[in-house]
C-alpha cells in the first residue's frame, strides 16, 4: 500500500490539482447518465468513455484522477439486475480503465517523471445516500440506515475488493454525516490496505448537509485511525461557500485539506436545466482564496470539466 505519511508528505509539499467532474461531463459529451447507476452505467456499456475523460484531466494539468466507482455497489448493482460477479469485475474495470488511461499519457511524455510526480488514482467511495439515488447525499436523510454499523456493513465489501486494486487512495467523498465519514475512516484502518481521502457535502459556508458544524471535522481527525487519513475537507459543495468552511477547519494542520467544489450552478427541476454562471476563469480565482487559506488539494465536481482543471493548473504553476 502507499504510505499514508509519505502520501502526506507529498500533498503538502506543493498543491495538487485534483480531476473535475465525472458524470456530468459525460453527460455533456452525450452520454446517458439518467439511470440509477449514473456514471457506473457508462463504464459498464462504454469504459472506453471513462478511460478518455481520465486522460483528457490528465492532459488538462491533474495530479490525481479519480474512478468511476462512485455510484457503483454490489446493493446497487443488484437491484440493476446484475450479479455480483459483474459487480466485482466492474469495480476491478474502474480502476484499469483510469491506469490504462495513466499509463497512456505518461507514455507520451517527453521525459519520465520522478516518482513522486506520476498521477495518483483515487478509488472513487459515494454515500450511502448515492445507492438510494434519491439526493439523500444533500440532506442526509438516511433513516435506519445512519447507524454505524449499517453504514459500515455497506460499505465494507466495496472497499475491500477496491483496496486490492491498483488505486493509491480511497477518496470517500461526497459525505453528508460525521458519521459515516468516521464509519469509512474507521473500516479503511481495518481493512489496512489503502489510506482515505475524506471530503463532505456541505449545505452553506458551515455545516455539513446532516447539520453537522464543519468545525466538528476537526474532531474527527483525532479519533480513531487518523494515521489513514491523508486528506480532508469538502466536495460538491458551492465554490462561494468554501473560503468559510476553510476557516472552519484551520484547527487541522497534520492533515492536508481538500476542496473540490461543484461549479456554483443551480439545477432548475421545472425546466430540467442548470442555471447560473459556469465560468472556468471565475473557478480559478475562487480557488486562490483556497490555496491562500491553506488548501493542498483542489479541483472539481459537478459540472466542471477539462476547461475548469486546466485553468486550475495554470493558476498552481503560476503561483509556484
Amino acid at each position: 500500500m502507499k504510505d499514508p505519511q509519505e502520501l502526506i508528505k507529498r500533498f503538502k509539499s506543493r498543491v495538487h490539482v485534483l480531476d473535475g467532474g465525472l458524470a456530468t461531463e459525460l453527460e455533456k459529451r452525450g452520454h446517458d447518465i439518467s439511470g440509477k447507476l449514473w456514471s457506473a452505467q457508462v463504464l459498464l456499456d462504454d469504459p472506453g468513455a471513462i478511460e478518455q475523460l481520465h486522460y483528457d484531466y490528465l492532459k488538462a494539468g491533474a495530479d490525481i484522477i479519480i474512478t468511476s466507482s462512485y455510484q457503483l455497489t454490489f446493493q446497487g448493482m443488484k437491484e440493476a439486475g446484475y450479479s455480483h460477479e459483474q459487480a466485482e469485475d466492474a469495480l476491478w474495470k474502474s480502476v484499469e480503465v483510469a491506469v490504462k488511461a495513466r499509463d497512456r499519457y505518461l507514455s507520451e511524455l517527453d521525459e519520465d517523471l520522478p516518482e513522486d510526480r506520476k498521477p495518483l488514482i483515487a478509488a472513487s467511495i459515494g454515500p450511502y445516500g448515492a445507492y438510494l439515488a434519491d439526493g439523500s447525499e444533500y440532506t442526509a436523510n438516511y433513516g435506519s440506515g445512519n447507524a454505524t454499523e449499517a453504514l459500515q456493513n455497506f460499505h465494507r465489501e466495496r472497499m475491500a475488493l477496491l483496496a486490492k486494486t491498483d488505486a493509491d487512495f480511497f477518496a470517500v467523498e461526497t459525505i453528508p454525516t460525521i458519521f459515516e465519514g468516521l464509519a469509512c475512516q474507521s473500516l479503511a484502518a481495518d481493512l489496512g490496505e489503502l489510506p482515505v481521502m475524506l471530503t463532505f457535502s456541505c449545505r452553506d459556508g458551515a455545516y455539513l448537509c446532516s447539520g453537522h458544524p464543519m468545525s466538528h471535522v476537526s474532531d474527527l481527525v483525532n479519533l480513531s485511525s487518523p494515521h489513514y487519513l491523508v486528506g480532508v475537507g469538502v466536495n460538491c459543495t458551492a465554490p462561494r461557500h468554501i473560503a468559510s468552511l476553510l476557516q472552519k477547519l484551520e484547527a487541522i494542520r497534520t492533515i492536508p485539506i481538500v476542496v473540490y467544489p461543484n461549479s456554483g450552478e443551480g439545477w432548475d427541476a421545472e425546466h430540467r436545466c442548470w442555471v447560473g454562471e459556469n465560468d472556468a476563469a471565475h473557478f480559478a480565482e475562487y480557488a486562490r482564496e483556497w490555496i491562500k487559506a491553506g488548501a493542498n488539494i483542489i479541483g472539481g465536481c459537478c459540472r466542471t470539466g477539462p476547461e475548469h482543471i486546466a485553468q486550475l493548473r495554470a493558476l498552481v504553476d503560476s503561483l509556484a
